[in-house]
């Protein structure tokens, strides 16, 4: 039978055709998962997962229940490793006004997390570089009560160090106000005994008056979870590939505005997701057992975390190595290993598969840093690094860290780098 060449160009092009159709469908399926994932967890009913309105329940309640729609085992009676800690909230009243203007929190400003209840209304002033610059007038300014007036910080980011011991004055102001360019909110486990508010520059004009209401609320010992499930190896049952990805963010500031926390770190719990529904497939089943760990109280101090190494589920020597999710949505520019230096082999190891296949830009080496949840393992004596995507966009701990405008333009590449640097680890 002869075949035309027009037939053999129509095969071959249906051929490609249908190959490209089944990868964008593979890419779908983990894509798509996470966006859900995504979506769900920086949507305001999970109250930006931290500790206003039992936001971190509602979110370890989510997680737990995609890890029985997985079939996850458990190590106790339920995935929950239960513990608790001291925070400060804000669950209440955060109002700002600028000489009688009202600026909008998250927006304009924030609340400084270690902020203490306080009120009122009261006239400024402002320590700058160029006061610092002029010794004498230095010296006078120092001399002045601040003690009835709010003290406006206005470095220009260059943290100038008499600026920065300010607040350490004999007399403390009202309320601290600094000027910043970039909002970032953070989480606190202890009160000051004085207001301190940031304001972003460009919402104000060096205010002569301030008014301001600040409610917080101080829980000495809030409950709450880490989340941990795993999958049973076929051949080395009792060693360990351990995957983890904090799942708190920074909550409420007032009853108005919440941080959405998409990329940090919403965006590593969909990757750890992910990778727990890849495993929970028999044809995927891995030699060594898989754990699957979720931590609370990242953003508090890493607690979850040193919680789990202080009470570990299985000993921490079973573990072959742990690697650590944070920040997983952007990527253009590939990832960075937190501890690549310092387990070299593992490092290596990676940069390779991704050399040989070409997923992602760069798998760029870091040393030792005390930055997210592997620090307490390997410091315990676990082979244990962090990854982390560079490039895109740069919202981090302010409320503009959204779903809607997370890429995850590299989550596919990344999920598949991970997953056959796995397959290599069980070997």
């Amino acid at each position: 039978m002869i075949i035309s060449r027009r037939a053999i160009f129509t095969v071959f092009f249906q051929f490609i055709s249908i190959f490209i159709f089944s990868q964008e469908i593979k890419k779908g399926d983990a894509y798509y998962y996470a966006r859900k994932i995504l979506d769900t967890m920086t949507s305001v009913s999970m109250h930006g997962r931290g500790y206003v309105n039992g936001g971190d329940s509602i979110a370890a309640n989510y997680i737990k229940t995609e890890y029985q729609k997985l079939g996850l085992k458990t190590f106790g009676e339920d995935y929950y490793q239960r513990f608790s800690f001291a925070v400060n909230t804000f669950p209440n009243t955060i109002s700002v006004e600028a000489d009688n203007k009202k600026i909008f929190p998250g927006k304009d400003f924030i609340v400084f997390a270690h902020s203490q209840t306080s009120s009122g209304k009261y006239f400024t002033t402002i320590a700058d570089d160029e006061l610092v610059q002029n010794k004498k007038k230095f010296r006078k300014f120092l001399k002045q009560d601040l003690s009835k007036k709010i003290l406006i910080v206005d470095d220009t980011g260059k943290q100038t160090k008499e600026l920065r011991d300010l607040p350490s004055v004999n007399n403390p102001p009202k309320a601290l106000v600094y000027l910043r360019d970039k909002l970032t909110m953070e989480v606190a486990q202890n009160v000051n005994d004085f207001p301190i508010i940031e304001i972003l520059r460009t919402s104000v004009n060096k205010p002569k008056e301030i008014g301001y209401e600040i409610q917080n609320k101080f829980l000495p010992a809030h409950p709450s979870q880490n989340v941990i499930g795993y999958i049973k190896g076929s051949e080395h049952p009792d060693s360990f590939i351990v995957y983890t990805a904090h799942y708190d963010h920074l909550g409420q500031m007032g009853k108005d505005v919440y941080f959405p926390g998409a990329n940090d770190n919403a965006s590593g719990c969909a990757m750890l997701l992910n990778l727990a529904k890849y495993y929970s497939m028999p044809e995927h089943q891995p030699k060594c057992s898989i754990a699957f760990i979720a931590f609370c109280a990242e953003e508090v101090g890493l607690l979850g975390s040193k919680y789990y190494t202080e009470h570990p589920l299985f000993p921490l020597k079973q573990i072959k190595f742990l690697l650590n999710m944070d920040i997983m949505g952007t990527g253009e520019d590939g990832i960075t290993v937190v501890n690549g230096s310092v387990f070299k082999k593992e490092f290596d190891l990676l940069k390779q598969i991704n050399s040989e296949n070409n997923f992602i830009k760069e798998v760029k080496i870091r040393g030792k840093a005390a930055n997210s949840d592997h620090y307490y393992f390997s410091e315990n004596g676990v082979h244990a690094c962090f990854i982390y995507t560079m490039g895109g966009i740069k919202a981090y701990h302010d409320i503009y860290d959204k779903a809607e405008t997370l890429p995850l333009n590299e989550f596919q590449n990344l999920f598949n780098l991970i997953t056959k640097f796995c397959e290599d680890l069980n070997e």
